[in-house]
């Protein structure tokens, strides 16, 4: 009897292990094609080829970009803070991937007769848990900014983190309407109850907006993209980092990207669900393949209003965070609350 148990528990701990490596590795993968994918867009959309040598249609242009990173030469300038300035990347990078760990990716996966559930850890707290890693990217920024000891990297950095505080107050007043209407933390109940045409965005449109506005600006992406800003900062909060650490810089930027698109599906579009589909198709993988769609494409709508929106000025940024988006999420939150008091979901 305990044989089998410890059997058990050994199987368990094996399919929680493969899983962990599995969301580690599409996520980084989507990471790297992510920049394929940016450039090849921008390529289109200003009547351009993009990536083209690097094998066929430049589908290799990533590995060929991450050779580069790692070979290239590294330095630390004379005058930084060395150690903070080696932690940075490091820490921003491991914040960006931690956040993956509550996402319901599926239903359940049948393969060889065994079961495993898609998701690493449902834990009830997991809409705070993912607004807590995501708090703490700014620290990442911030420490690689002021460790650079330059004033261009230290500009980017305090940017960066007041563009992070202010937009994700207004994300978080979106959060807690959602959060009313499922009356729950979990990723999975919020998913499960979204069936169907049950979407909450039919129920938020208001917020969706929100929130898809803030993600943008917490993922430093245009027309938000002040902290690295090229025409005034060089480069921002990066521009002293070569070699991997750099590259560990803009991996975790298209992480957090991927990371928020993921989140959006869950949180408003259903998930894993779509109309007239059953996500335990196929042995449980329809419910991946839906999901990816949904994130795929909101990755592309990332990439859209990059290469279509100017950037806004500073000034522009903050005012429309606090003047304009926070008072709307609190009108939403208010009206949400009052329309569940009322009739409910």
């Amino acid at each position: 009897m305990i044989d089998m148990i410890l059997l058990y528990d050994f199987v368990l701990i094996a399919q929680k292990a493969g899983l962990i490596v599995t969301v580690f590795a599409i996520t980084l993968g989507v990471a790297a094609y992510s920049t394929y994918g940016e450039r090849k867009i921008a390529a289109f959309m200003q009547d351009r080829l993009g990536p083209s040598n690097a094998g066929p249609w430049g589908l290799l242009q990533p590995i060929a970009d991450g050779v580069k990173m790692f070979t290239k030469e590294d330095f630390i300038p004379n005058q930084s803070e060395r150690w903070l300035y080696i932690l940075a990347p490091g820490a921003f990078i491991f914040v960006a991937l931690m956040t993956s760990a509550v996402i319901p990716w599926g239903t359940t996966l049948t393969l060889g007769g065994l079961n495993m559930d898609l998701q690493v850890t449902n834990i009830n707290i997991g809409i705070l848990y993912i607004m807590g890693f995501v708090s703490l990217g700014v620290y990442g920024i911030m420490l690689g900014g002021w460790a650079s000891n330059n004033k261009y990297s230290l500009y980017g950095a305090i940017r960066a983190s007041s563009q992070m505080i202010s937009y994700e107050l207004a994300m978080g007043l979106a959060l807690i309407a959602v959060i009313m209407l499922s009356g729950s933390l979990s990723l999975r109940t919020i998913v499960e109850q979204q069936t169907g045409f049950g979407w909450n965005v039919l129920y938020q449109p208001l917020g969706f907006i929100l929130f898809f506005v803030c993600a943008l600006a917490e993922c430093n992406r245009a027309p938000f993209d002040m902290a690295e800003c090229e025409t005034e900062l060089i480069g921002g909060y990066h521009t002293e980092y070569s070699s991997m650490k750099l590259g560990f810089f803009l991996f975790a930027e298209y992480i957090n990207m991927f990371i928020s698109c993921t989140v959006i599906s869950c949180l408003y579009f259903g998930g894993y669900n779509f109309p007239g589909v059953d996500p335990g198709w196929l042995g449980g993988l329809m419910g991946p393949i839906v999901l990816f769609a949904k994130i795929f494409f909101f990755i592309f709508v990332f990439m859209w209003i990059r290469w279509t929106l100017p950037r806004f000025r500073y000034d522009q940024l903050m005012h429309l965070g606090w003047k304009s988006l926070i008072p709307l999420a609190i009108l939403n939150m208010l009206l949400t609350g009052l329309g569940v008091l009322l009739w409910g979901k």
